[in-house]
């Protein structure tokens, strides 16, 4: 063993001017390469999602989440899912012309598979160890890899909003078409109530003060003018009744009813926040890519390794035809 370690010493000493050279053509190559990259500059944004989406009308209701609490595992998964959805990419790519930015011709069959490839590769979402969300843009110009970031900051708020819309404007119209065939019910009663009303029927505490005063009335006409008050009620009182306990019955439902019509209307139109956010991106002063220590380090190197590899792979080439 030690003895081919010591002819692999001998050997690498033998062919250390070819290997010194072929490794600074190496590093050389890998020098003018690391130039010849496009710098890219990163801009980094993070923000934190809401435990709530809405503004309750409910004591009960979000009971264990308000408008000031951060939003936990759950809320931070969903945030992730919107901001890599396609509708958030397309919003991007339309506003930031990213076909024209990533050099994608429109007439390329590939274009929708190139642009989502070159988009991946530039913009990234990720969850952070502390149910943060960091949005990461990559991009040749410093100034929009910032614009970028701080657009999908601003779109997560429209396209959750339009989401939830898609629910709740819907469930509010129900809403709406509830309330007024209660409405409408309570006036049909009123109504029925007032045609009842024109006839003489009263409450029935006002009835109870028609007998007394049938027994009190002196005069003929006015026994008379009692009487038929009290035939009447006799015949529709408990129609009256009915209804007035009917009305009441609806008017409580509907009072009951403008907490989960007032939820609903703002649920359905107001447009809420649904983000904390922690950081904005700015325009870095410092290209992220390549690294060209990095580059020139690890070419050197593969390249040293190969040129050994090279040499002892002609060296046992060599052997085995002397041995042929």
């Amino acid at each position: 063993m030690n003895e081919q370690r010591d002819n692999l010493i001998v050997f690498l000493w033998k062919k250390r001017k070819p290997i010194s050279i072929i490794t600074g053509i190496g590093a050389v190559i890998s020098l003018v390469v690391s130039f010849l990259i496009t710098p890219l500059f990163l801009s980094t944004a993070i923000i934190f999602p809401t435990a709530t989406s809405t503004v309750s009308f409910s004591e009960q209701r979000n009971a264990k989440a308000s408008a000031m609490d951060f939003g936990e595992e759950e809320q931070a998964e969903q945030m992730l899912q919107i901001l890599q959805s396609s509708k958030i990419r397309e919003l991007i790519v339309n506003r930031f012309n990213l076909f024209d930015h990533y050099e994608i011709k429109q007439d390329d069959p590939y274009k929708n598979y190139k642009l989502g490839k070159a988009y991946n590769e530039h913009i990234q979402c990720s969850r952070t160890k502390y149910g943060s969300i960091q949005i990461d843009v990559l991009d040749k110009d410093a100034q929009l890899a910032a614009d970028i970031a701080n657009k999908i900051v601003d779109l997560y708020d429209s396209v959750k909003n339009e989401m939830i819309k898609e629910r709740t404007i819907p469930a509010f119209e129900i809403n709406i078409r509830k309330r007024q065939m209660i409405e409408q019910s309570i006036n049909d009663l009123s109504k029925k109530l007032d045609s009842l009303s024109e006839i003489g029927v009263v409450t029935s505490e006002a009835r109870a003060n028609l007998f007394e005063a049938y027994n009190s009335a002196k005069s003929a006409e006015d026994k008379s003018f009692f009487k038929d008050k009290i035939d009447v009620n006799l015949k529709f009182g408990a129609e009256y009744d009915g209804l007035v306990m009917l009305r009441d019955e609806k008017t409580v439902k509907l009072s009951d009813f403008e907490a989960i019509y007032e939820q609903a209307e703002s649920d359905a139109y107001a447009d809420f926040n649904h983000k904390f956010v922690v950081e904005k991106a700015v325009k870095a002063d410092r290209k992220e890519k390549p690294k060209k220590s990095i580059i020139i380090l690890v070419a050197t190197f593969a390249t040293f390794f190969f040129a050994i590899f090279y040499f002892l792979i002609a060296e046992r080439l060599k052997e085995l035809r002397k041995i042929a």
